[in-house]
């Protein structure tokens, strides 16, 4: 028993530090070492900084392994969904986005769900569930992606919804409802 718990206790300083440097790694090159690692707080800020702002562009692989940019959803208005397949309450709202994605794409809108995840097991599982949006996938990359679009604490489902115009319009951490994306896209369509 003591032997587990010091394996267990290894392997959790090992994930940590692992995590630590990816993080490092994955700081833009311009932010000084002790800015890298922020607090929850300012982790949240991120979100409001994004509103208003010209959505950041990204490249990530679709389900064919092709890569897909923003640009291609230039002209219509996105709700970008940041989600994983062990991330319970982003499964429980992709009934409800690929509903949105049904009753709303006639009328220049899409949902993008962006996978933090193995791709292969991500598209399993997302065919499984019958999921009916465009899905992009990406481990280090789409975590990059949920950063730049303000999701500085790296918690899901991260959802941020983008106008027509490319505008960043809000930005929501947990689980969404559905009246208020549905009043959201009232203002925007």
């Amino acid at each position: 028993m003591r032997r587990q718990l010091i394996i267990v206790a290894a392997v959790a300083v090992m994930a940590a530090s692992t995590g630590y440097f990816v993080a490092r790694m994955l700081a833009p090159a311009a932010v000084p070492a002790r800015a890298a690692i922020q607090p929850a707080a300012a982790g949240l800020n991120a979100a409001a900084a994004v509103v208003g702002e010209r959505r950041p562009d990204f490249t990530l692989a679709d389900g064919a392994g092709q890569p897909v940019s923003a640009e291609r959803f230039d002209g219509q208005v996105m709700l970008v969904n940041f989600w994983a397949t062990w991330c319970t309450p982003c499964v429980e709202e992709m009934p409800m986005l690929s509903q949105l994605q049904r009753d709303y794409a006639g009328r220049g809108f899409s949902v993008v769900g962006i996978a933090l995840d193995e791709p292969q097991r991500a598209r399993a599982f997302a065919q499984e569930l019958g999921v009916d949006y465009p899905l992009l996938f990406g481990l280090a990359d789409a975590m990059v992606v949920g950063r730049r679009y303000g999701n500085g604490t790296g918690m899901l489902p991260y959802s941020v919804l983008v106008d027509a115009n490319g505008i960043i319009r809000w930005t929501r951490l947990g689980v969404l409802d559905p009246a208020q994306v549905e009043s959201e896209l009232a203002s925007v369509l």
